[in-house]
């Protein structure tokens, strides 16, 4: 009867799970601090330990998948010999070191670069746990949603940017051969190919971003499609200045599929938006309906 017999244990289990849950969201200050600490320790710690592997990888193929190094340098090694200057004596595909740390510095950058990456599961978590206490159920299943349509979408772009990152190394290499051959270092290079990995990951966010924006009621539809040209002509001018060779191929290829992504999202507006004046309007019908009360008069005794 008082609660504390055997049969009540998963009870007092699950009730103390719901205190824990609101005194979470109540701590006070300092506490908060305390628990912002320990979530950024062990993210920082997940990131070192996958910056170790990928300093390993870099230059060691792991798992039956070639190294890192590899991956990142077939854009260039898939460009026609002519189109690269060649430093050994075979001609194998080699880039330039001009310095007696440059190949250390560089391995340490990749390998940082890729630990921040393949530790994104870690510290994204760490993230969603320290700010779930202070959302509602609704939310978190909308938290849960955009961060596995974020990391998708990243992937999607950086995948995208490797597949055309030879198209537009070629046209940047080969515009002017006939006069000079750069020999690209190996600092230059893969800064060109992080940078572009990064800048097609990050922009693919775009319609998610929107559509978060429209779910949240700060951008309708309609105001997605009456200012729809001058979004477009602006996604144009971000591909221009943000692709970091500033090819016209990279440009061309980022602005074409920011605007079928942000056209994707206009879309998924016009649902949302076309779901809620429904919503809206039913329950309006409801409040108008009277309710079904007998107003016949009773007899008197």
């Amino acid at each position: 009867m008082d609660g504390t017999g055997p049969d009540a244990g998963p009870r007092t289990r699950r009730r103390s799970r719901r205190d824990r849950t609101g005194a979470a969201s109540s701590m006070p200050l300092v506490e908060h601090l305390y628990e912002l600490r320990r979530r950024l320790g062990i993210a920082l710690a997940a990131i070192i330990v996958t910056t170790v592997f990928g300093y390993v990888w870099f230059e060691v193929a792991l798992f039956g998948l070639p190294s890192l190094g590899a991956l990142l340098k077939e854009p260039y090694c898939s460009l026609p010999a002519s189109a690269r200057a060649t430093f050994t004596a075979d001609g194998s595909c080699t880039l330039l070191g001009t310095g007696p740390f440059d190949q250390f510095m560089l391995r340490l950058k990749v390998g940082a670069t890729a630990g921040v990456v393949l530790a994104a599961p870690v510290w994204l978590w760490q993230v969603w746990r320290f700010v779930v206490p202070a959302l509602r159920r609704g939310e978190r299943r909308y938290a849960v949603a955009f961060v596995t349509v974020s990391t998708l979408l990243f992937v999607a772009g950086a995948y995208l940017a490797h597949t055309i990152a030879p198209q537009g190394l070629g046209f940047l290499l080969t515009i002017g051969d006939e006069v000079q051959t750069t020999a690209l270092t190996g600092q230059s290079y893969f800064a060109f190919v992080l940078g572009l990995l990064v800048v097609f990951g990050i922009s693919f966010e775009l319609p998610l971003l929107v559509v978060a924006l429209n779910l949240a009621g700060v951008l309708p539809h309609a105001t997605l499609a009456r200012c729809r040209r001058g979004i477009v002509f602006g996604l144009f001018a971000f591909a221009a200045i943000a692709t970091p060779g500033q090819d016209p191929i990279s440009m061309l290829v980022l602005a074409t599929a920011l605007v079928l992504l942000f056209e994707l999202a206009v879309m998924v507006a016009r649902v949302h938006d076309a779901r809620a004046r429904r919503r809206t309007a039913q329950t309006s019908d409801d409040l108008d309906t009277p309710s079904d009360i007998d107003t016949t008069p009773s007899p008197l005794a």
